[in-house]
């Protein structure tokens, strides 16, 4: 079975992530196809030996891609494409049809209620997104939240199937070398209480509340309390205005994309996510594996779970965001054991449910033949 896998970029982001997690453990032979720019991602997807291919798409309105992507795939002979993220589930659809691809599979990771891919949603996003989704044979919802979002935008409830994301829980296994040659990188006292926020640089991951916590956990000036923000995306400036406005810079630190995520979780000492809404939470799961304690405003990957699978995990409002960091901060918890959450969001669950879905549509389509 050949795949092509289809996505928007490959930056450092939640389903880039994803993507380069998944493709060592598919039995099917897989390459993948990149509409914009390569990224952090693509590195690691091509020594992982995975072919990337490029379009070198202009914009959304750039409809030439289309027809490379459409010749690409005639000329790769796929049996399944398999599209991530908007664009490239509104293209990838359309070029698998035009190519006569069997199997069109989409995978929704970042649909909210008022946006998508942090773009805020208006009637022609949603309208194209509805019209591309019927070039397609199913799409994969990576929670329950997603697949009622999808259900109250009007696709059908029998076109969706829900496939939980998945980690590799080895890969993000705690390394106190690690944190140590992470935290003399970066400039981070041994003894300091790192505070982590991992996901894109964007309005629905909040890390404004974030930065604002930081405040009202400790006396500004503390460099024993720190701020360890990884990604990029395009608040990063106002983000740091907000820090310098209220008296923290000194204790906030900027990363920018990281393929590093091991490090990076093995530097910190407690992630908090602030996000209001989110489609799975990703970066939760890997500090679970890390051994980190969470708070968390909202993650279906931990709501849809049973309640003794993530003991260090816990939902926090946004008003007790400081007090809880100050209180983690003074306790200085030692590392946990990786909970069940982990064991329950292993990658091979989710690589055996992707292929089993393949081989389905596959068959579909050969009995309509």
């Amino acid at each position: 079975m050949k795949v092509l896998h289809v996505i928007t970029g490959l930056a450092a982001g939640g389903a880039e992530q994803q993507l380069r997690a998944l493709l060592p453990y598919m039995n099917a032979r897989c390459e993948v196809a990149v509409l914009t720019g390569l990224g952090v991602m693509a590195e690691a997807i091509r020594k992982a030996g995975v072919p990337v291919h490029q379009l070198d798409m202009h914009g959304n309105r750039d409809v030439r891609a289309v027809g490379r992507l459409a010749r690409l795939m005639r000329a790769g002979r796929y049996e399944v494409v398999h599209a991530h993220l908007y664009r490239a589930c509104v293209y990838g659809r359309l070029a698998a049809r035009l190519a006569n691809v069997p199997a069109i599979v989409a995978t929704e990771h970042s649909i909210g209620y008022e946006r998508i891919e942090g773009r805020r949603i208006t009637m022609a996003i949603r309208q194209l997104y509805l019209a591309s989704e019927l070039l397609g044979h199913t799409t994969v919802a990576v929670s329950r939240a997603v697949a009622d979002r999808l259900v109250a935008w009007g696709i059908p409830r029998s076109r969706i199937v829900v496939i939980a994301n998945g980690i590799d829980g080895a890969a993000f296994g705690y390394d106190p070398r690690l944190r140590q040659r992470t935290r003399a990188a970066l400039g981070l006292p041994m003894d300091a209480f790192v505070v982590g926020g991992v996901g894109r640089l964007e309005h629905g991951k909040r890390f404004d509340l974030l930065i604002e916590a930081m405040k009202s956990a400790g006396d500004a000036e503390d460099p024993r309390m720190v701020l360890l923000l990884v990604g990029a995306g395009s608040l990063r400036r106002r983000l740091e205005a907000l820090a310098r406005a209220i008296g923290v810079e000194r204790r906030v630190i900027f990363t920018g994309e990281s393929a590093d995520m091991r490090g990076m979780l093995s530097a910190m000492d407690v992630l908090a996510a602030p996000s209001e809404e989110e489609t799975f939470g990703l970066a939760a799961v890997e500090a679970l594996a890390a051994g980190l304690p969470v708070l968390y405003g909202t993650c279906p990957a931990i709501d849809d779970l049973p309640r003794d699978a993530a003991p260090g995990a816990r939902r926090v409002t946004q008003g007790e965001l400081g007090a809880e960091i100050r209180a983690l901060a003074a306790a200085r918890p030692a590392r946990l054991a990786p909970p069940g959450a982990v064991r329950l969001y292993d990658i091979r669950h989710q690589v055996d449910q992707l292929e089993a879905l393949y081989r389905r549509l596959l068959g579909a389509t050969a009995n309509k033949e």
